[in-house]
């Protein structure tokens, strides 16, 4: 078992600037950590962060998210286990897959793409991050839940608020305050909407989330409303750093942009090995239910575990050449990418696997659809070079583009 001196440690700026050495000096030299300031035990090991997301044995749980999420979110679908988990699991998932997502979102998803990208075609320059990225998944939610996109620069706040919380490892006190005021925040703006909603009943998720009853149970208002909180951010925060990703990722990686820009059914793999090189959450914890043996010693019961997803998924053990991008890998399978059975761990796995993933793969392939339709010759600003940034979520801070507009 190693101490975090013997490696770059993960609240230190060289490491914000970028993590990729760090998470190879872990994986080879200390794949399990005792991280003091975190009070957690750190893996970074591919085999290692699979097993506990699998968790087979049930040998971990979610309970860190009652002092890592309750405070921001209320209590969510993501500290719930067992039947109480797979009863509130089964009355929201139907809305992210299927028939669902295909006849009733697919237009939303369209339509908002459609609307931020109409504001910058004619122009022949746009930040993909300030102009697109962060707005386009908070609006797409916004409109599934029926809410007012007029409200989107709150949304926003709000989330950003929320995941600085969530990412807060070294306990700054403003952002802790900060996270707390966006809950009561969000329950006054958010509560009276949902009780308004369950009288009047549209064609909304909210209002399915209103209706909806397995075996007798519904969602009571706090539900409703941790889970609308849950789903801004976490639908919001990770899809905005995807899409900026990916597109770094091709603008980056020339020959490869040219390949999706001629035949667009390779848009899936370019996302699933996104998520593999450039993941969005780079790490999510844990707590342990009992003594666990991983590689580099034992996580004592009741520990807290910080699963390391952006080193894992660069574990050469795992992925041939892992420290390079190519949407043309064999080892990565892009058929069950946005799945439980995913073989890259940026959606987590198991029971706990992102309800929204199929959500966000939808969003990714309309959106990069539509932005490659209207720049056919993008490129980056000139002499820009995409800086990501983030420690706990990461993406690219900004991201200029030119182009020349098409007419017609």
């Amino acid at each position: 078992m190693s101490t975090a001196q013997q490696v770059p440690d993960i609240l230190s700026p060289e490491f914000a600037e970028n993590p990729y050495p760090a998470y190879a000096v872990m994986r080879e030299e200390a794949p399990l950590i005792w991280h003091e300031a975190t009070q957690s035990y750190i893996i970074s090991r591919y085999e290692d962060v699979e097993r506990v997301f699998k968790d087979k044995q049930s040998q971990f749980t979610t309970d860190n998210y009652n002092w890592q999420v309750e405070p921001v979110h209320g209590k969510t679908i993501l500290q719930l286990s067992g039947r109480e988990h797979a009863v509130r699991r089964a009355l929201v998932a139907p809305a992210f897959r299927g028939s669902d997502l295909q006849e009733k979102f697919m237009p939303v998803i369209e339509r908002n793409s459609r609307e931020l990208v109409d504001a910058f075609r004619h122009t022949g320059s746009a930040d993909i991050v300030t102009d697109y990225a962060t707005r386009f998944p908070v609006n797409v939610i916004a409109d599934m839940l029926g809410l007012d996109k007029a409200d989107h620069a709150r949304f926003h706040g709000w989330y950003t608020s929320v995941i600085a919380f969530l990412g807060n490892l070294s306990g700054d006190p403003e952002v802790t305050a900060a996270g707390e005021r966006t809950r009561v925040e969000f329950a006054e703006y958010m509560l009276p909407i949902i009780r308004e909603r369950r009288e009047n009943l549209g064609d909304d998720l909210l209002s399915t989330l209103c209706a909806a009853e397995v075996d007798g149970v519904k969602m009571s208002d706090e539900d409703i409303k941790a889970f609308c909180s849950l789903l801004l951010a976490a639908g919001g925060e990770t899809t905005d750093k995807a899409i900026a990703g990916i597109l770094a990722n091709l603008l980056l990686h020339p020959e490869q942009l040219a390949a999706v820009q001629q035949d667009r059914s390779l848009i899936p793999a370019a996302f699933a090995e996104t998520l593999r090189y450039t993941p969005p959450v780079h790490m999510i914890m844990r707590q342990a239910a009992t003594d666990v043996e991983v590689t580099g010693g034992t996580i004592p019961e009741g520990a807290t575990v910080t699963c390391l997803i952006g080193a894992a998924n660069r574990d050469e053990r795992r992925y041939r050449n892992p420290d390079r991008f190519d949407i043309f890998r064999d080892d990565l399978n892009t058929t069950s990418a946005f799945s439980a059975a995913a073989d890259h761990l940026a959606f987590a796995l198991g029971r706990h696997f992102c309800v929204g993933a199929l959500l966000a793969k939808a969003e990714v392939e309309v959106g990069l659809n539509q932005l490659l339709d209207a720049m056919p010759d993008i490129r980056l600003a000139d002499g820009f070079d995409p800086v990501e940034e983030g420690v706990f979520t990461r993406g690219p801070k900004a991201l200029p583009v030119r182009f020349t507009p098409v007419t017609g």
